[in-house]
């Protein structure tokens, strides 16, 4: 486990070297224009919704190491082929395979963490894992943001050779890893066609994975689109205080996440994800303020700052909540599939979340606070519908070291209990 969290940790940090800095690369750098480094920004998207359905086959059939070592070659490809890129149809190819190793690698450590963990220290385990990729990120980006000069592009090559070196160390790192006997469903692995079926016939993993969508699309798919364009368009907030909120954000993260995880792992996970819902429902009251009201523009800037940091607060409460509950709802032997469905359903909210909240942050700024403000509301809707679907052992795990629950429960529970 500790192999895995360091892999988390060095893949975060190669992504935070260089994709704040993309777009600076592509459009200006290679002087490729806005169009060819917005393509490259979709092109990321694109390939990730490729990839991401064939993933959790392969990781059911060949297991998650295997499949991981693949992808951290491929991003290593991908991110060496930018870096030495001239012409805007060798970025595109370049990153589409970078995207495609990232989108695969999700899943992949994720499935690491189930075999690796059990339903008590799953929560943990997972926050250890968001905790680090959060410190990762933005370490990254802080050295980085010192390496690169936009007159130079050999120290954009020299960035993407980094981010390519920390794949392949993280292939040696991975290397050592011995991976426990996969669990099997009869003689063979299941097929992808029964097991997709068997998945969306899954009543609480497909609720979780229409409340996942909601997640990531009234929130991170916010962060760098919507949201910014409204902070700046509606607030009058600077470059320099959005980089501020978004350190607070990461702060809120990092300072937070342990103090959180006490709290979230004595509680039912369906009410905490209702939480969720209701602190970021105050969030975007607070971002309203920012733009819609009448103070200063020091109260504005701390008003759209403070919202970043609510949103770090519930991430918090989500990383131990969300994705040990995907793993809990995931037959034996089934994890990969399971986590690469709901990475797909993740990667579709953030392509369709900056499409649809970039142009009404920018533009239409009283009915996009509102909008997303009734979307978090929603969050807490379905997290409440979605706690009348599990166990009470999925629901909230800490129950299945009760001699009660043990004795009392039903038989799938018991075999919730263990998964």
């Amino acid at each position: 486990m500790r192999r895995i969290h360091v892999g988390n940790a060095l893949g975060a940090f190669g992504l935070g070297f260089t994709v704040p800095y993309l777009y600076v690369y592509v459009a200006q750098v290679r002087e490729l224009g806005a169009v060819t480094a917005g393509l490259v920004l979709a092109v990321f998207a694109v390939a990730a919704l490729v990839v991401l359905p064939f993933a959790g086959r392969a990781i059911v059939r060949r297991g998650a190491l295997p499949v991981l070592l693949v992808a951290l070659v491929t991003a290593a490809l991908g991110a060496l082929g930018l870096g030495l890129a001239s012409s805007a149809t060798a970025v595109l190819v370049a990153a589409g395979v970078l995207g495609a190793g990232q989108a695969v690698m999700q899943p992949a450590l994720a499935t690491m963490i189930v075999d690796f963990s059990t339903t008590g220290t799953r929560s943990r385990a997972f926050a250890m894992q968001f905790f680090l990729q959060n410190l990762g990120l933005g370490v990254g980006g802080l050295i980085g943001g010192h390496l690169v000069d936009a007159t130079r592009p050999g120290s954009f090559t020299l960035l993407f050779s980094i981010e390519a070196a920390m794949f392949l160390l993280l292939v040696v790192v991975m290397g050592t890893v011995r991976m426990p006997r996969a669990p099997r469903i009869g003689s063979e692995a299941p097929r992808a066609k029964g097991s997709w079926t068997e998945l969306l016939g899954n009543r609480a993993m497909v609720q979780l994975c229409v409340l996942g969508f909601v997640l990531f699309f009234a929130c991170y798919g916010q962060f760098e689109s919507g949201l910014s364009a409204y902070g700046v368009e509606a607030a009058g907030i600077s470059t320099s205080a959005l980089g501020t909120a978004l350190a607070a954000n990461t702060a809120v993260i990092v300072v937070a996440q342990f103090v959180v995880l006490r709290f979230v792992e004595r509680r039912r996970r369906s009410r905490v994800i209702a939480a969720v819902g209701l602190i970021w429902a105050v969030a975007w009251g607070v971002a309203g303020y920012a733009g819609l009201g009448n103070g200063s523009q020091a109260m504005a800037t701390a008003a759209f700052v403070s919202t970043y940091a609510l949103f770090g607060l519930g991430e918090a409460m989500l990383s131990p909540t969300v994705a040990p509950l995907v793993a809990d709802l995931a037959p034996a032997g089934m994890a990969g599939q399971y986590n690469s469905a709901f990475a797909l359903v993740k990667q579709l909210a953030l392509a369709v979340g900056p499409a649809v909240g970039g142009p009404m942050g920018a533009a239409l700024h009283g009915p996009y606070v509102v909008t997303f403000l009734l979307f978090s509301l929603g969050i807490t809707f379905l997290a409440v519908r979605l706690g009348r679907q599990l166990t009470p052992v999925q629901n909230q795990p800490s129950m299945a070291r009760s001699r009660v629950v043990a004795r009392g429960a039903e038989p799938s529970e018991s075999v919730a209990a263990k998964v």
